[in-house]
């Protein structure tokens, strides 16, 4: 059902393979394109940190949300410390897959950052993640659950 990132493989802050069908099924995925050269990244990192920090590692049971990182960062090297230094526990296409240039195309993304909210499908709940977050917080997250049309065990 996660047909988004369906036969890609995604890593985690490990440097481990996570299948997305596994860790991407019934949630709410926010789709986070960012780059370390990018000031405006550098300045939303942190906050959307502590979202998702409040939202699923705080949480029990955890909300169904998960991000994924797609870099613009100039390389792998790059990426890999941006995603080390400022991201969150979340997931992310490693910078090597070329899909980022097709997501980047399906999404419409024409600056970072652009955290775009998504239904397990792809289908776009708000492409205005970042927007609703700083104006929001964590008001944001129970809007979005309710557009996604999943099982929902969030309680909150």
């Amino acid at each position: 059902m996660v047909e988004v990132f369906s036969g890609r493989t995604l890593l985690n802050k490990d440097g481990e393979f996570v299948d997305p069908e596994e860790a991407l099924r019934n949630k709410v995925v926010g789709i986070y394109f960012s780059a370390g050269w990018c000031p405006p990244c550098r300045d939303f990192t942190p906050i959307l940190c502590d979202f998702y920090a409040e939202l699923v590692e705080e949480r029990d049971p955890p909300a169904q949300f998960e991000i994924v990182f797609v870099s613009s960062d100039k390389s792998t090297d790059d990426m890999i410390e941006y995603y080390h230094d400022m991201h969150g526990d979340w997931l992310a296409l490693p910078w090597t897959d070329d899909y980022k240039t097709e997501l980047k195309h399906r999404y419409k993304i024409t600056a970072v950052p652009k955290l775009v909210i998504v239904k397990e499908n792809g289908d776009v709940i708000t492409d205005k993640g970042r927007k609703q977050i700083r104006d929001r917080g964590l008001a944001c997250f129970r809007s979005w659950l309710d557009a996604a049309e999943i099982f929902q065990n969030f309680k909150g």
